[in-house]
């Protein structure tokens, strides 16, 4: 029984990886069709609505990019801009 019990958690684990994955087309109250990405993101079907969405999007990435700080994802990052940005040793005066 424990082997059974095991295999069906395994399997359960399996398709649900899979069931994340998965790109779900989603319509709004207002009609608007959209989609619903796995990283709890959405964006409109139609690319002349969705164009500014992506634009906006690569800025953030750029943003989180050129930012300090943060340890392989992990941590505060520090953004340029901030008044933290580029200070240097705290000990040097």
């Amino acid at each position: 029984m424990g082997r059974t019990a095991a295999l069906i958690f395994s399997i359960f684990l399996i398709a649900n990886s899979f069931a994340q994955e998965a790109v779900i087309e989603a319509t709004t109250a207002g009609g608007e069709k959209v989609r619903l990405l796995p990283s709890g993101r959405w964006e409109y079907v139609d690319p002349a609505k969705a164009e500014p969405q992506k634009k906006a999007r690569e800025a953030e990435v750029a943003r989180e990019r050129n930012s300090q700080g943060g340890l392989f994802g992990i941590g505060r990052t520090i953004p340029p801009g901030d008044k933290d940005y580029n200070r240097g040793s705290l000990g040097r005066r």
